[in-house]
């Protein structure tokens, strides 16, 4: 018999709107002895059903996996995933000129707390509860069931990658939009490759014929590799990893990129502050500067510092491709950031696009949260 978890009166609004999150503060009633990552039912405070999730002993409590009464078996995620697989062919991933992207990204697809990149077939997955950790056998089944002959779990934190099906080496070559590059699957940073940036890094492909470019927080030299097939005279990888700046020349050499290409090991604002070279074009991507609310004033005043010094040392007519992707961080709070960092530089900007995660990393309508890249493109007028 499953697991029956009461809210109280009230608390079912969200459900009804389809939000997939429960906080622990709408509990009314859990039975005893639950344990973290128990398939729970949900109802309201009058007993009647409402939902199905994950349970996590802590603030957010449950993940809804369906709002019908239905077996989550193996079964169920092999619907979930072809849904998700479908719709990436869709979008024709993958296609002859880009083996990477994300096939399952959470509650984007209805599988929360799951993600699963894919990489020249081989399926990377990471689970981000204790629910979906727990479910990695019938997970496995169902991919094995839509062919995928690869399959790889990398946890969250510093617990080792193993291979749950297959062979797999820590370096997989992948190719997106053309260009080669070598993911390492086994160390790297998230799942290997920073998919959330493919159209992004496209775009600014176009802006670099004859430019001098700075990608800072480069890890294995997406953007510099984007740069460089467009036609930048010059790039610059930084970053603070050297491991991350041995892969960006690795995969400069695999695009037969090294004359342009360079890479350098520093702290990067103290860097482009301290800097006497003025660049075209400046990438900042920086990794989450808040994972939580506590953390975003201080996040705040990081992204305008770096911003500010980005934006000063951008040649007239400059160009500045500048992330955010902590979540606690919106699009507005983001913008109005950038906007101060302008006014502290003594620089008029222009915004020449909004930048976004691209299609496979879709976005459920009931939870925004999923929304959590957010971009800006600007150029320097004065």
């Amino acid at each position: 018999m499953s697991n029956v978890i009461q809210l109280s009166k009230g608390r079912e609004k969200s459900i009804e709107r389809f939000h997939p999150w429960i906080f622990s503060g709408a509990i009314s009633k859990k039975p005893d002895g639950i344990k973290e990552g128990d398939v729970v039912d949900i109802t309201d405070f009058k007993g009647a059903f409402l939902a199905q999730g994950h349970y996590a002993d802590g603030s957010l409590a449950i993940k809804i996996l369906t709002f019908k009464n239905e077996l989550i078996d193996a079964e169920w995620f092999h619907n979930r995933l072809k849904a998700a697989v479908d719709l990436r062919k869709s979008i024709e991933l993958p296609s002859k000129k880009t083996s990477a992207y994300r096939l399952v990204h959470g509650e984007g697809d209805s599988l929360p707390g799951l993600i699963v990149d894919v990489y020249a077939g081989t399926a990377v997955l990471q689970p981000h509860s204790a629910g979906m950790t727990n479910s990695l056998p019938l997970i496995v089944e169902a991919l094995k069931g839509l062919k995928f002959k690869n399959i790889l779990h990398k946890p969250v934190g510093k617990q080792k990658t193993e291979v749950l099906l297959g062979e797999v080496t820590n370096r997989i070559q992948i190719a997106e939009h053309g260009i080669a590059y070598n993911v390492d699957v086994l160390k790297g940073q998230k799942t290997g490759f920073f998919l959330d940036q493919r159209d992004n890094r496209k775009l600014l492909e176009t802006y670099s014929n004859k430019k001098s470019v700075l990608n800072v927080f480069s890890y294995s030299g997406g953007f510099s590799m984007s740069a460089a097939k467009g036609g930048a005279i010059k790039v610059v990888s930084v970053d603070a990893s050297q491991g991350a700046l041995d892969l960006a020349e690795e995969n400069a050499q695999l695009n037969n990129y090294s004359e342009i290409h360079s890479s350098l090991k520093v702290d990067a604002v103290p860097y482009i502050e301290s800097m006497d070279e003025a660049f075209d074009l400046i990438v900042l991507d920086p990794p989450a500067f808040a994972k939580h609310k506590s953390a975003r004033h201080s996040a705040i005043q990081a992204y305008r510092r770096i911003n500010e010094a980005a934006i000063k040392k951008l040649k007239p007519g400059g160009v500045l491709f500048t992330f955010s992707c902590s979540q606690v961080v919106d699009r507005d709070l983001f913008s109005s950031t950038i906007v101060s960092a302008a006014i502290n530089a003594g620089k008029q900007l222009q915004v020449l696009h909004h930048l976004r995660q691209p299609a496979d990393h879709p976005v459920s309508i009931a939870h925004p949260e999923g929304e959590y890249l957010k971009g800006l493109v600007l150029r320097v007028l004065s």
